[in-house]
């Protein structure tokens, strides 16, 4: 911490001596000097100004260019956005019911197979307990036909 303290203090007697000196040494009188620091603070700002108002109107003229160039401008082009948003709105809206009817009839071919299936296996059962009955029949009258041994 003794280094830091240091170095703070340091920094203000520096800023002090800095100071002083510049005051006892300055070629002019404090008001000539803020006077001066003050002229050269406007001529700043407003070449500042000068350069920003520049830029913006150079800025602006290459805008106009370029839709010019294109053959639209900023209204035509929100509407040209506009539509297509609207047209996306309509595409998705289509899609999601074209899906949703999709959908629907898939459930319905599958609910239709399956009873389908479902009916095949209760004849398949229904045609295999009948043949089996047959079979079972057929060999208890050969068993009865049949010499004993």
């Amino acid at each position: 911490m003794g280094k830091k303290f240091n170095f703070i203090l340091g920094t203000f007697v520096g800023a002090a001596a800095g100071v002083v000196a510049g005051v006892m040494l300055a070629p002019r009188s404090g008001a000539e000097s803020r006077a001066m620091a003050a002229d050269a603070v406007n001529d700043a700002w407003d070449t500042a100004v000068d350069s920003y108002e520049k830029g913006s109107k150079v800025v602006t003229e290459r805008v106009a260019d370029v839709a010019a160039a294109n053959g639209i401008s900023s209204d035509e082009l929100r509407e040209k956005v506009d539509a297509a948003r609207a047209r996306m709105d309509q595409l998705r809206d289509s899609l999601s019911d074209a899906v949703a009817t999709a959908s629907a009839q898939v459930v319905d071919v599958v609910n239709t197979v399956s009873d389908q299936v479902a009916s095949m296996a209760d004849a398949a059962a229904d045609a295999t307990g009948t043949a089996a009955e047959a079979v079972k029949v057929e060999i208890v009258d050969e068993d009865a036909e049949a010499p004993a041994e």
